[in-house]
């Protein structure tokens, strides 16, 4: 069997009386995203490591932040469409796992919520999806609650 594994990354500011948006979720926070869509970082990075492991290129090549076609859309659609455009390479997708670092809010209580946008966005059991959460101990510009990071990787096979 064919298994490719991909590694995605995205970083992005946080300022006051934005929403904040994570794992397909929308958090209840004084803080959100600036960003060209919703600015969810955790599905950015899924997307570019399912684009990265199909050797598909970057979340950047296939939604341009320059086009006012992705302005403020919803991310779980970009994410369904990286799905949808694997299925149509012949790839299904393995599993998936991301870590979030930023200071506040806890993510805990909200998990479960992301794996299961998660999963429902790429049409896989959430039992396919992991999502961690992580503070940096107040150190870098996550500590600092400038901005929030996420890495991800997945795993995807031929059909």
């Amino acid at each position: 069997m064919d298994f490719r594994i991909g590694h995605g990354y995205d970083v992005h500011a946080l300022a006051d009386g934005l929403k904040l948006v994570l794992g397909g979720v929308e958090i209840p926070f004084a803080k959100g995203f600036v960003a060209h869509s919703d600015g969810d970082v955790a599905i950015h990075a899924i997307c570019d490591a399912l684009l990265g492991a199909a050797a598909l290129g970057d979340i950047g090549e296939h939604f341009p932040d320059t086009s006012a076609d992705y302005a403020g859309i919803d991310s779980k659609i970009l994410l369904q469409r990286v799905a949808a455009l694997l299925r149509q390479k012949g790839f299904e997708i393995g599993n998936v796992d991301c870590t979030v670092r930023m200071q506040r809010p806890k993510l805990r209580p909200f998990i479960g919520a992301m794996r299961s946008a998660l999963a429902g966005a790429m049409g896989v059991d959430d039992d396919r999806v992991s999502v961690k959460a992580t503070t940096t101990e107040h150190l870098g510009f996550e500590g600092r609650e400038e901005g929030v990071s996420v890495s991800a990787v997945a795993l995807i096979y031929k059909v």
